[in-house]
């Protein structure tokens, strides 16, 4: 009798996604590890996040980390395996931190909102995840640091998220210590916008995505676009680019639908 061979188990996704309504929830599933961002799961992140931008079905992204971390940060442990490459990783070494850059990028750049629903510990890379969403939602107990700085190597891709969201002293603050910063503290830099109880933090984050996608989708667009882009710019410059942004914006139906709607004292029907 021929014995019966074991079929290869399917490794996990690494990135779990969870459509809830018009906010798609992308949930890091490398909890054993505390989700650090390999190259892999990095990729996985930045494809969902291109895939979700491209459907008309989803407005806004939740991301979250399973089991008790958000993100640990860089996989540290794949990183030093490269080390015996013959180019001592560097090529290696470039092509995460390379990789990373472009995923955060494409969180700022995505038409959706992005929410961050951070469920424990969001350091070094994690807590540059968290400062690159639009919105964060912090459980009681997340705690977040750069703590780089303690094993010789700088947090200095978390530090460019990081700088553009709390103040100058603080971001240093965070940099030059690399202590853990408590929830409620992180709300008092300005890196996350709520702190709620542990068992709510990611049915708080996918409400405030239901209650965003309620807005009118393009201006919506419009608005995350210019938020960004004139965050860039002198101040005088930014007032041009906005000012001709909101004449484009005045001359869009749902615009049109908006304002009309609020002067007749009725709720507006949005075009999509």
């Amino acid at each position: 009798m021929a014995e019966l061979q074991a079929q290869p188990v399917a490794a996990e996704p690494l990135v779990l996604r969870e459509v809830r309504g018009p906010v798609a929830l992308l949930t890091l599933n490398r909890q054993a590890a505390r989700n650090p961002l390999s190259l892999a799961l990095i990729e996985a992140i930045h494809g969902d996040i291109t895939d979700i931008g491209n459907n008309d079905a989803v407005r806004v992204i939740v991301i979250t980390g399973a089991g008790t971390a958000f993100s640990s940060g860089h996989d540290l442990k794949e990183l030093t395996s490269h080390r015996n490459d013959p180019d001592r990783g560097r090529g290696f070494f470039a092509r995460t931190m390379e990789a990373c850059s472009e995923l955060m990028l494409a969180i700022v750049r995505s038409p959706k909102p992005v929410i961050a629903a951070v469920n424990g510990i969001a350091t070094a890379a994690g807590c540059q995840l968290v400062a690159s969403c639009d919105l964060a939602v912090a459980s009681q107990d997340a705690r977040f640091a750069t703590p780089g700085v303690n094993i010789g190597l700088f947090c200095s891709t978390p530090m460019v998220a990081l700088s553009r969201n709390l103040s100058r002293k603080a971001a240093m603050e965070m940099l030059l210590l690399g202590d853990l910063v408590s929830a409620i503290e992180a709300k008092e830099l300005g890196l996350v916008n709520f702190v709620v109880e542990p068992t709510h933090v990611v049915n708080e984050a996918v409400e405030l995505g239901r209650k965003i996608a309620e807005k009118p989708k393009r201006t919506l667009k419009i608005g995350k676009e210019t938020f960004y882009q004139q965050l860039e710019m002198p101040l005088d410059e930014a007032y041009r680019y906005a000012s001709a942004v909101m004449v484009e914006n005045m001359l869009d139906e749902e615009a049109e639908e908006g304002i009309g709607a609020f002067l007749d004292k009725r709720r507006p029907n949005w075009p999509d």
